[in-house]
This record gives structure tokens, C-alpha cells and sequence, in this order.
């Protein structure tokens, strides 16, 4: 049932091209589990259309951002008591640690990484340990640009090799857009406590 249910959606998605991509995106990183679908579909459409691969990259990362604040809001109003409940305390109480010592890092990181990596336990723990909402879109958003527009880039210059490269890849890769966002983040936070004590 399930899996009639998303062979449909992944044909409609096709037929709708650009919203699609939106919806799939969304559903994917919500309510269902489409792992690699979306980023197959990047390629595909990107390959058919190569002048509206910055169109689908973003139309796949803001879909994909809406998902996830979806479950982050779910998580932020009562997310811990869920996660209690289903997982052992040591899991959650481990996760939660990570969080408040390496919050942004462990949000970018998986949200730039494809599957199999699991994103979204690190989307319900960002809702669970009070991350900032403004913060939590900034780096959700940030990653996944980074992972869905490249893609799109990628298919433009490489065709349907992009996604071998991107998979293969992935670890530093990941890696190094993380670190690239970071550092452009912090040097961003030093620029504005300096002009605000001129």
C-alpha cells in the first residue's frame, strides 16, 4: 500500500515538474520516507531542462525546509516526551549532548549528506533541545541548498554522472561545505559584535 501510495506521488511529482519537485521534497522530509527520490528527480529534470537547474535546486530545497520545520515544530511542542517513550534515555540523553555542544554542526552536517544517513532524528533533536528557530531555518536552509542546488549544478555539468560524483563524494564533500559555512558564519557573528562596539 505504502509503496503504490509513493509510486504515485513520485509520478504526479513528475508531471507537475518544479512544484513537484516542491512536494516530494516536502513529503520526503516530513511525513514519509522517499530516500534518493528527490535528488534522482533533480538530475532527471535537470538533464531535460538544463536551463531551470537553479529553479529546481531551489524549488527541492525550499520544499525540503518546509518539511523539516514541520517535524522540528512537532518536536519543539513536545517532541522529548515522544522520544522518551520510543527510545532508550541513554540515545536521547546522547543526542541531546551533542546538540548543545555542537548544535549547528550537528544539524549541517546530515542535512548535507544523502541516504543513507538518517536526517530526521537530527531535525526532531533540533526541535527537542530549543535550538533557535531563526538559527534551525538558517542552517537547514543553508544545507540543503548546498546539497540540492549543487546537485542541480552538477547534472548541468556532468549529466546523469553527477550523482555517481555526488555519492561517492559525499563524506568530504559534506565535510568541506560544512566547514566553509561555519567559518563564513562565524566570521559573519565576529564582523557584527565589532561594528556594534564602534
Amino acid at each position: 500500500m505504502i509503496k503504490r501510495a509513493t509510486v504515485w506521488v513520485e509520478a504526479v511529482a513528475m508531471g507537475l515538474g518544479a512544484p513537484g519537485l516542491f512536494l516530494l521534497a516536502f513529503l520526503d522530509s516530513s511525513i514519509l520516507a522517499l530516500p534518493q527520490v528527490v535528488d534522482i528527480l533533480i538530475v532527471w529534470m535537470v538533464i531535460a531542462h538544463p536551463e531551470r537547474w537553479l529553479l529546481y535546486g531551489l524549488m527541492a530545497t525550499a520544499g525540503s525546509v518546509a518539511g523539516c520545520y514541520l517535524l522540528y515544530a512537532l518536536a519543539r511542542r513536545g517532541g522529548e516526551a515522544f522520544l522518551r517513550k520510543r527510545l532508550h534515555e541513554r540515545h536521547v540523553d546522547r543526542f541531546l549532548g551533542l546538540f548543545q555542544r555542537y548544535g549547528v554542526v550537528s544539524l549541517i552536517v546530515p542535512s548535507l549528506i544523502p541516504p543513507p544517513v538518517p536526517f530526521k532524528p537530527f531535525i526532531l533533536m533540533a526541535g527537542v533541545s530549543g535550538m533557535p528557530r531563526g538559527r534551525f531555518l538558517a542552517w537547514v536552509t543553508a544545507g540543503r541548498a548546498m546539497r540540492f542546488v549543487g546537485e542541480a549544478l552538477l547534472a548541468v555539468l556532468y549529466g546523469e554522472a553527477a550523482l555517481a560524483y555526488a555519492y561517492q563524494n559525499a563524506g568530504w564533500l559534506s565535510l568541506l561545505a560544512a566547514l566553509a559555512i561555519t567559518a563564513g558564519a562565524l566570521g559573519y557573528y565576529g564582523y557584527r559584535r565589532v561594528s556594534r562596539t564602534k
